[in-house]
Formats: structure tokens, sequence, C-alpha cells
């Protein structure tokens, strides 16, 4: 079995608003091809995959159904984190969506998913890009790392002690050295942290690449990996 993990698909086969992502430049022409394509030539039915948000433009979940469709019929199992523009995904329902797509798919939020002896957690995260005022994303910085404490801890309780951390929004912010989540990283002995959100060659370099006191972060936004999943394991 192996594990891999991409993020940023922005799917809108379904969705009224069409996002022209192209504008991003030319990796975006024609990526929901190129990206099925090699997952059917990497990713097996027994491996992982695990899709880092920003799945789908729609803002309800009858406006994605298509979107997560084409997620559901690629090669592996399949792990959803939360992405800031997946607005048919309320963090209070995912038990609900787990119920729904109960053998298909699997939501990432408030709780972990097992691999081999590793606990897969994660949340949406945030950091300061300018956007809002420092106060509010400090709120918000606040309520994502409490909802990733709330999955460390539960895999901890049922006995994990390896990890492996997702994230959609990057770890630190362009200013930043460190921040609560390269903490908890650290605290809870995370060999791995890897997000998204990250977009244009211009912003692949906006947070942590690397080793960082022994754990490796990663970037994995499908255009920064020309929509080719990163083997985390």
């Amino acid at each position: 079995m192996a594990l891999y993990a991409i993020g940023d698909l922005h799917l809108s086969f379904q969705s009224e608003v069409k996002v022209p992502m192209q504008t991003m430049g030319k990796v975006w022409i024609d990526h929901e091809r190129k990206f099925r394509e090699n997952c059917l030539n990497t990713v097996r039915e027994e491996d992982t995959l695990v899709l880092l948000g920003d799945h789908s433009w729609g803002k309800k979940l009858a406006d994605c159904e298509l979107d997560l469709k084409y997620i559901e019929n690629l090669p592996g199992r399949k792990i959803l984190l939360r992405g800031n523009h997946d607005m048919f995904w309320e963090a209070r329902k995912t038990e609900q969506l787990n119920k729904l797509y109960e053998g298909r798919l699997f939501f990432l939020q408030n709780n972990y998913y097992t691999y081999e002896d590793y606990a897969l957690v994660g949340t949406k995260g945030y950091c300061y890009e300018g956007k809002d005022t420092p106060e509010h994303a400090a709120m918000l910085v606040e309520r994502e790392a409490e909802r990733l404490r709330i999955s460390f801890e539960a895999a901890k309780k049922d006995g994990y002690a390896k990890f492996i951390m997702f994230l959609h929004y990057p770890p630190t912010n362009i200013m930043e050295r460190s921040s609560i989540f390269t903490k908890m990283a650290s605290e809870y002995g995370a060999e791995q942290v890897v997000y998204a959100h990250c977009h244009g060659e211009a912003r692949f370099h906006d947070s942590i690449r690397g080793k960082k006191r022994g754990i490796r972060y990663s970037l994995a936004s499908g255009d920064c990996l020309r929509w080719h999943p990163l083997r985390i394991l």
C-alpha cells in the first residue's frame, strides 16, 4: 500500500459558477483529465489518496455531486480535507457526510483515519494573508488549531503514536518562522506535514518546505505537482 496527497482540484462539473482557473496558467488547462490519467497510472486500489481541500466550486452539496462522483471514481481510498472554497461542507455536518458517503469517501475533520500504524489527522487550518483583520485571522487560527487538537487527541486516545498531519492552508505565512500548527506538529511528534492552497510559482515558497526540526513539510497543491499525486509513504 502507498499513501498519496494532492490538493486544489477546483472542480466545476456541475456548479453554475465557472471559475476560469486557466487564467492562473497553462497547467490548469484540461487539468481534470490530466489528474485522472495520472491517478490511474499511479494510484492502485489498495492505496490511499488524501485530497487537501478546494474540491468543488459548488456552494451546496447538491451543486457538487458530480465533482464528488469524479473523486469517488478515482482509484484507491479517498480521504477529503476541507478547503476554504468548500462551501458545501460545514464542519458540524462532517459526521453526516461520512454516513452519506460511507465506503466511498472519508471526510477528515475532528476525527482521524487509519493508515497502517499511522493516524492521519488534519483540518483546514488558516494563516494571515492580509485579506482580513489580524484579530479575525487570530480567531480563525485558534478555531482550526482546536479542531486539529481534537483529531490528535482522538487518535492518541485510541493508542496511536505515529502521525501524519494534513492542512489545506500552509502551516505558516510568508512572515512566520513558526506557528501554532508547526508547534502542534512538534508537540505530537508528527513525522510529516502536508498542505496545499498555494497557487502559481510565485507562491510555491510562501511557507515551509523540506525538513524542519525533524518534520518533513511538503506543498501538494495540484498545479505545483503538475497534477501528479505526491507519494507520502
